[in-house]
């Protein structure tokens, strides 16, 4: 698989309070990649994190409201397999001592070379494609990377909300949701009838399997999840 290839399927949030620069380095990079997101300080960064759940985040490390190294800490808590990628003015060299104890896997000295910060997320691509697959009841693997089901290697032709709805089980705790939290995710703002609700579940069942989305008593369902690869 080319380098390009592999960037193709990144999704990258891009944390930077310099605007120029940030829409430089869109213009420079973000072609390349399925999504490229941009925050303005800490705080939106944290925000957009959490919303769109990117592979990779690059963040500047001196910003207002939250600096670069604090944003880290925050997403390390809640995703310890994020890489986080510092971009850093020279002068803050003596900072970046701090980035290793939050488990930021590289940092960038500005100016740097857009080149070069693409040929290291392409190193990081093949180990994120590892991260992301997710065995499931045998014979079901899940790619959170791509959003995509697998039965035995073939993929599992799943529309996006269906794909999503397995995805919101796998970062929900114990991989189970309400039948309300269910239509609040995958409906937002839209009335859904539990008839509704039913139909749907149920397609998703008879497109993989009815013992990987169990049902729970009518409140709701769970995902069979074995281990991760």
């Amino acid at each position: 698989m080319s380098c390009r290839t592999k960037l193709s399927q990144l999704n990258i949030l891009l944390v930077e309070d310099e605007k120029r620069l940030a829409e430089l380095l869109k213009k420079a990079i973000g072609d390349y990649f399925a999504g490229f997101w941009i925050a303005s300080d800490g705080i939106e960064g944290l925000e957009l994190f959490r919303k769109r759940k990117p592979d990779v985040v690059i963040t500047d490390i001196t910003m207002p409201k939250m600096t670069g190294l604090e944003l880290a800490e925050a997403i390390k808590k809640e995703s310890p397999d994020t890489p986080i990628v510092i971009l850093s003015a020279y002068s803050d060299k003596e900072k970046l001592l701090g980035a290793i104890d939050v488990g930021v896997v590289k940092y960038f000295i500005k100016p740097f070379d857009p080149e070069e910060l693409l040929s290291y997320l392409c190193t990081l691509a093949d180990r994120i494609k590892k991260q992301s697959l997710i065995r499931l009841l045998e014979p079901f693997t899940y790619d959170l990377q791509s959003e995509q089901l697998f039965k035995k290697g073939v993929l599992v032709h799943l529309s996006k909300r269906e794909s999503r709805f397995i995805a919101q089980l796998l970062y929900s705790p114990n991989h189970y949701l309400s039948n309300e939290s269910i239509k609040e995710r995958l409906w937002e703002g839209e009335a859904v009838s539990d008839e509704r609700l039913r139909t749907f579940i149920k397609r998703v069942r008879q497109k993989s399997d009815k013992r990987l989305i169990e049902n729970v008593s009518g409140q709701g369902y769970v995902l069979r999840v074995e281990s991760r690869k």
